[in-house]
């Protein structure tokens, strides 16, 4: 439909969740669907209707696919667009803090075009000399996460031993990056020889391993670390938790990002050795990153040179087109991607 020349109406194409799931999510939980939007945004509602670019696939979105009572993010409601984070280009605002054509990067529909109403952790993109998928990755919620849990909540020491799980994915790639800039040495650990060679290769981990080929993960940590690890950053959980317990050192930091092994299980696993803390006297703690959001201008003015001086490296994998994008998220629970997942919707 247009008014006046300006079409004020638009087909959009979205990422429905048909039911709940209960544990390993899969394609068939989704379905694209065609519908309309109208692109104008209503006078005085602080609203915007905005174009979406790329869409992040991460970890916590599987809760929001199950029907939980009490956590900290509100499940998704069936036979309506599942949301996360983005990337997306403002169509229209009745909101003074943003304009048409301003870059965004926030929670927006897994759709064309999105009405976005609330817009307290919606951040202005201003720098557009790199590229704008990192704003789903690196430069978004993904980097803010391993910036706030290493060095906010690990705060590293030159020499230090630092533990990494997950290594290769959206959050991990970045920690080691960092941990070899502050001068430590790096271990990661990731679920394919493929990754292995990736860590090491590229973003000069000192040693990596493939979790699926080690038997004894107390036993690998141990070779790797003989004098034990002062910081681990954990992403995975389970077993692999249990074994660092094992081999922290005294006063040794446990930032607890994710704990993706346990999150596909009907009966989570238990640790084993959690008097090792009292022990070694280890502070072991989790975060949520938008407590941390205030920090983004300082996360900023670190990362952006180093990526455009190539100090630190990102890797993405991108799907292309919303018909892709339930592949792409589910992938991300079996390790089928290399780097961060992206969904490219709409590149400028």
């Amino acid at each position: 439909m247009e008014t006046g020349g300006m079409i004020d109406e638009a087909s959009n194409m979205k990422v429905i969740l048909k039911n709940y799931v209960s544990v390993s999510p899969q394609e068939t939980d989704m379905h694209l669907t065609a519908g309309t939007i109208k692109l104008k945004a209503p006078t005085g509602s602080n609203t915007l209707v905005v174009k979406n670019l790329f869409l992040s696939c991460d970890p916590y979105m599987l809760f929001k696919m199950m029907k939980l009572e009490s956590h900290y993010t509100q499940s998704y409601t069936p036979g309506s667009p599942i949301t996360g984070y983005g990337v997306a280009k403002v169509l229209d605002s009745a909101h003074p803090d943003f304009e048409k054509d301003d870059l965004v990067w926030g929670i927006t529909g897994w759709e064309e075009y999105s009405v976005i109403t609330e817009t307290n952790h919606l951040f202005k993109i201003q720098h557009t000399d790199v590229p704008l998928s990192y704003y789903a990755g690196i430069l978004g919620m993904p980097g803010m996460t391993a910036y706030v849990g290493f060095y906010e909540l690990c705060c590293p020491k030159k020499g230090e031993n630092v533990f990494v799980s997950a290594a290769s994915g959206a959050v991990g790639q970045l920690v080691g990056q960092f941990a070899k800039l502050e001068g430590c040495y790096v271990v990661g650990s990731a679920g394919s020889n493929e990754k292995v060679d990736l860590l090491k290769n590229k973003f000069g981990f000192d040693e990596a391993f493939n979790y699926k080929e080690e038997p004894d993960f107390s036993a690998t940590l141990k070779r790797l670390f003989p004098q034990g690890i002062d910081i681990y950053f954990d992403n995975v959980g389970g077993k692999m938790l249990d074994a660092v317990l094992l081999n922290m050192r005294v006063h040794g930091r446990i930032a607890l990002c994710g704990m993706i092994s346990q999150y596909n299980l009907e009966q989570p696993e238990g640790l084993r050795n959690l008097t090792t803390i009292v022990s070694k006297q280890v502070r072991m703690q989790g975060y949520l990153v938008f407590d941390y959001y205030h920090l983004y201008p300082n996360y900023l003015h670190m990362i952006l040179p180093k990526i455009r001086h190539n100090q630190v490296l990102y890797v993405e994998d991108i799907a292309d087109g919303l018909e892709n994008a339930a592949a792409a998220l589910v992938g991300i629970f079996s390790g089928r991607n290399i780097g961060k997942q992206v969904v490219a919707v709409d590149c400028l």
